[in-house]
């Protein structure tokens, strides 16, 4: 079927050395989109799940033709750049900021888009390639998991533009009863605390977004993370307070699901460089042991999701050989 290649042989172990294989990574490609509420973003994966192109477009959403139509055209163009036949397309694969049906095939819920009960084929409707649809958070979680050498159990925190989240059980998802859970943005941090976004009061979410950083810097998250590095004492205590409820919400996981969690989303993509202190902090909180090694940091800033989406395509068509 020209999938895998021979690429050489292991060391002998007392018998004939045997053969290593590989895939043939240009077999086939998979599309991924990320929809959020201001950006799009789009990759293009090969058939062993490695990134080969990523693109991020500021585009507010709009419930138009006229944005599906450029879906299609996001979609088109990225295969054209790498030069991929058509016929090596397993698909494309959709994230969407919202709660989607089992089926996929109805966006139940979306804050973000200010959607509610949507068919998930108005944002596929020009894209000439068949389209699966995840949630944008346990599309993440995906990606994150997508090399690790053995399934296992763990959390995948995000913190974007709002905080989601998503449960892997041996390397599968955990849904619910309703498909809400590792909605963990709307776990209670602090009772009647500051509003959130779902009307409630005190949730995770109007404590960890990125927008409660990101609102410090005429909403540019990276410039954030820049006031830091140049030593801005106000930015400095923010980032501490944000930590510190971090760490509660961090803490509350492990203690829950006892396995790693990984904390990725546009806040994520900056733990690697600003996160020690998150780890003091969790190792003070941790009550069986001091250790926070179960904190892993994602290793991903922006492109997650819309990975995470493509994996849809290659994950099912290797079950399907």
């Amino acid at each position: 079927m020209g999938l895998v290649q021979e690429v050489g042989t292991f060391e002998s172990t007392g018998g004939r050395k045997a053969k290593a294989f590989a895939p043939v990574r240009n077999a086939r490609y998979a599309v991924g989109l990320e929809i959020t509420q201001n950006h799009i973003g789009a990759v293009l994966a090969d058939l062993s799940g490695e990134l080969v192109r990523f693109e991020r477009k500021k585009r507010p959403f709009e419930r138009s033709d006229t944005y599906a139509e450029m879906l299609a055209g996001i979609v088109q163009g990225l295969i054209e750049k790498e030069g991929c036949p058509v016929e090596k397309i397993l698909g494309v694969g959709i994230s969407l900021p919202g709660i989607l049906d089992k089926e996929g095939q109805t966006l139940v819920y979306s804050h973000a888009l200010g959607l509610r009960n949507v068919p998930t084929e108005e944002f596929s409707r020009y894209i000439p390639f068949s389209c699966r649809f995840i949630n944008d958070a346990n599309a993440a979680g995906l990606a994150e998991v997508r090399d690790l050498e053995s399934p296992r159990s763990l959390v995948y925190l995000s913190l974007s533009n709002s905080v989601g989240g998503a449960i892997l059980t041996g390397g599968a998802l955990y849904g619910g009863d309703h498909l809400r859970a590792g909605e963990f943005g709307h776990n209670t941090l602090v009772p009647d605390g500051r509003p959130c976004y779902c009307g409630k009061k005190g949730c995770l979410d109007a404590y960890c977004s990125a927008k409660v950083l990101s609102q410090l810097t005429d909403g540019n998250l990276a410039l954030f993370f820049d006031g830091l590095r140049s030593g801005n004492a106000a930015l400095q205590t923010a980032w501490n307070e944000y930590l510190s409820y971090l760490a509660v919400a961090v803490n509350n996981l492990r203690m829950t699901f006892d396995c790693d969690v990984i904390v990725g989303g546009y806040v994520g993509g900056f733990l690697a460089e600003f996160g020690e202190p998150l780890r003091e902090m969790l190792v003070e909180r941790n009550t069986f042991e001091p250790d926070s090694s179960y904190l892993k940091f994602s290793r991903y800033r922006l492109e997650a999701s819309a990975l995470g989406a493509a994996l849809l395509h290659i994950e099912a068509f290797i079950q399907n050989l």
